[in-house]
């Protein structure tokens, strides 16, 4: 063979190495990773099989274990040289290996060096020899070197996991000791800080409710700054820039930031629904609650269930478009759509007039979306274009609501950011809410729920009974 033709399936087998043992190693490092989201949103074929697997919790447990070491293994194997063979038949399943595994370039790797035949006795049986020499054999410096190939490459791989789990760098390590005593980061051009509530100071687990056999957490996270929905007013350059700062790496630590605060569920539209499914398969465990927004409803409520949604719903400005039509057909089939599929059905609303003639009509969802926020911000003008007003009569909201039997989940319930939340959390709760849904970048979570704890265990002035 040409000196590239043992080169080049060194380089692939290392390359192939490196991806199995860090993607390994990294949800090793991942306490709460876990293969459900990506067995349960599964599709084609094999669907059946991944959902009978995530079905039952021992299944689920085989399975994260041997995913995480079989790649763990594999990925050394391949990197070092050892028992080339056999990794790459078990990689094959998932990555195309049948360039290693024809031409496993074994000279290249520890097995050549450690697989070296010792001086055999008179009687052709090897001599037990426990000395490094008789080990290695008559192996020359050249192949010493060529087996010893992988090893750095491993160090590599080391350093790019430690760096991005929590090893921290020289420039992280002074910001942080000049903001030692708290939480705060530290602009270095003027050495100015600003301080947020941290995780360390979280005052206890938020209570849950259930609608039908979902469990849902009473603050539930929204998902409209994650898609760029900024509701900024007359503020144009604003969606822009919560786009810019909502990248994938900062919603999925937004996420996990919520689930450890005990914020079990996400609201927010279909558009997400993969960045939803990416986050399940990198360990995440959230909730999804589909609004199904969209131009087309039946068909958003679809591509919802498909990517795993615990409940959907007919979003606020649909319904509202829907209600004002006369559709009531359209919002009929769009619930029994949704709960053929097994899944809490509900109906969302701006207007309390989606709300009244929803129930006029007969339907019957299993939960209400309903805005619902004071009135006496500074910007609060009935001026649709300017974006600023969601509840246009939230005391005769919170009139309505009280009748009704269904669990309600508010939202809007600080204005888009006009509202301390404080203030907006009481006046929800008080007005009747079960759960409020609350948009949060990821500094404000631990204060958010913080909050929500302590209106929760406070005195509430309640009119209408607890439905979930």
């Amino acid at each position: 063979m040409r000196e590239w033709n043992r080169i080049l399936p060194v380089l692939l087998r290392i390359a192939i190495g490196w991806h199995f043992l860090y993607e390994g190693w990294s949800k090793l490092l991942h306490p709460g990773w876990t293969a459900a989201g990506y067995l349960k949103s599964s599709s084609g074929p094999l669907a059946g099989l991944f959902h009978w697997l995530a079905a039952d919790t021992a299944r689920q447990a085989l399975v994260d274990q041997l995913n995480l070491w079989g790649m763990i293994l594999i990925g050394l194997a391949l990197m070092l040289g050892l028992a080339i063979r056999p990794a790459a038949a078990a990689g094959i399943v998932l990555l195309a290996l049948a360039t290693v595994m024809v031409f496993p370039s074994a000279e290249f790797g520890l097995a050549a060096v450690l697989g070296r035949r010792r001086p055999a006795q008179a009687a052709g049986r090897p001599v037990l020899d426990r000395s490094l020499s008789a080990l290695l054999g008559p192996v020359s410096r050249r192949q010493v070197l060529s087996g010893l190939t992988g090893v750095p490459f491993v160090g590599a791989l080391v350093l790019a996991v430690l760096k991005k789990h929590g090893w921290k760098s020289f420039k992280e390590m002074q910001l942080r000791a000049h903001a030692a005593g708290g939480d705060e980061y530290v602009a270095s051009a003027t050495l100015k800080t600003f301080r947020f509530v941290s995780r360390s100071e979280l005052k206890g687990r938020l209570p849950q409710g259930r609608i039908g056999k979902v469990a849902l957490s009473r603050m539930i996270l929204g998902g409209n700054r994650m898609g760029g929905w900024a509701h900024a007013r007359d503020l144009l350059y604003v969606s822009k820039l919560v786009k810019a700062y909502q990248h994938r790496e900062k919603i999925f630590e937004t996420l996990a930031l919520a689930e450890s605060c005990g914020i079990n569920a996400l609201l927010t539209n279909p558009l997400l629904c993969g960045v939803v499914n990416d986050y399940w398969r990198n360990g995440g465990r959230i909730q999804f609650i589909s609004d199904c927004g969209g131009a087309n409803v039946l068909e958003m409520i679809q591509k919802s269930i498909d990517a795993g949604a615990c409940a959907c719903y007919i979003q606020g400005g649909v319904a509202d478009r829907l209600v004002e039509e006369g559709n009531f057909e359209l919002m009929a089939k769009a619930l029994e759509s949704i709960r053929n599929n097994g899944l809490p059905a509900g109906i969302g609303g701006h207007k309390l007039a989606t709300i009244r003639r929803s129930v006029e009509m007969g339907l019957k969802p299993d939960f209400w979306m309903k805005t619902i926020h004071r009135l006496d911000y500074w910007s609060a003008l009935p001026q649709p274009e300017h974006d600023n007003i969601w509840c246009e009569d939230p005391e005769a909201t919170a009139a309505y609501l009280r009748e009704l039997k269904e669990p309600w989940i508010a939202f809007k319930v600080l204005a888009a950011g006009a509202i301390e939340p404080k203030i907006g959390f009481k006046h929800a709760f008080e007005s009747g809410a079960d759960f409020i849904c609350v948009g949060m970048y990821d500094f404000q979570i631990v204060e958010d729920v913080n909050i929500a704890l302590e209106v929760l265990n406070g005195p509430l002035v309640r009119a209408r009974l607890w439905r979930a």
